[in-house]
């Protein structure tokens, strides 16, 4: 029973790490229909951005934790933000030339990643606490699992009600739906669909330290492997679905967890397989929408 529950609260702590880097793709995708292949890079640059801080400070206290993660949101925020108005705007509506722009600059990025900071994974520290376990029902659970599952409700719960409730967010949907209304009551919808890159962005930065802290080091191809798991829990969920990615991602990862123990680590195949049957059984995915 208690290898149930740890393979149940682990999957779920890699299921909300799955969850912040889907969680910016299914938003950008849903509201401005860009399949945003440099994702990864977002995130990959958070990551890097928080290590750089904490190995200026003390990297074991709680406060430098913190900072980081705000570094990192602050940084996957800012470029995402720069992506979006210096190469995207001009390509909306045009969804080759986004995919291979996207590509280009994920390939580029991860090249300059390697020429800074090499191509060796370097290791991190963190509060002891969060290398320490705590007991629940005869499991001994990783204590940083129960941070980014609260990092992941956290950022599900802040972007339903930035979109629900902000004056921001309804400028986004009434963009999404009609954006030449919307332009010609004088409300500028670009800056909007700025700031829904920059949201993407930053929940990726977030991703991005938590990961470092999760696999316990940064890379270069950090970025380039979640997204991987991203793309298959945005596309299982069903493309644009918020809410969706939320039960793909656990669906996902815990279906990874338990096939990785008890079939003999053959987590991926599942994971793989799963995203089959689902596009031949329900091609929109859980909760996507028909065309």
């Amino acid at each position: 029973m208690s290898t149930i529950i740890l393979l149940l609260i682990t999957g779920l702590g890699l299921g909300a790490l799955y969850f912040l880097v889907a969680s910016g793709l299914s938003l950008i995708y849903g509201l401005m229909g860009v399949l945003n292949f440099a994702h990864g890079s977002f995130l990959t640059l958070g990551a890097f951005a928080g290590w750089e801080l904490a190995r200026r400070m003390d990297g074991s206290s709680w406060g430098t934790l913190i900072a980081s993660l705000v570094l990192g949101m602050a940084v996957g925020a800012l470029v995402a933000a720069a992506t979006e108005f210096l190469l995207i705007r001009r390509l909306y509506n045009r969804h080759i030339e986004q995919v291979l722009v996207t590509v280009g600059l994920a390939l580029a990025s991860v090249a300059l990643f390697e020429g800074i900071w090499g191509t060796d994974a370097i290791y991190v520290t963190a509060p002891e606490w969060l290398s320490q376990t705590t007991e629940i029902l005869g499991a001994r659970v990783p204590n940083d699992r129960f941070l980014m599952i609260g990092a992941a409700v956290l950022v599900l719960l802040g972007i339903v009600a930035f979109l629900r409730y902000t004056r921001f967010g309804l400028i986004i949907r009434a963009g999404v739906e009609n954006r030449s209304m919307v332009t010609a009551l004088g409300i500028d919808v670009r800056k909007a669909f700025t700031v829904v890159f920059a949201i993407g962005g930053a929940a990726a930065g977030l991703g991005g330290v938590l990961a470092s802290h999760y696999f316990g080091y940064v890379s270069p191809q950090l970025g380039g492997s979640l997204l991987i798991f991203a793309f298959i829990v945005t596309v299982i969920g069903g493309l644009g679905s918020l809410a969706g990615a939320a039960i793909a991602s656990v669906v996902v990862a815990v279906l990874q967890q338990f096939a990785n123990y008890f079939w003999g680590g053959t987590g991926d195949l599942m994971v793989v397989l799963l995203l089959a049957v689902v596009l031949l059984v329900r091609p929109t995915g859980i909760l996507g929408k028909k065309a």
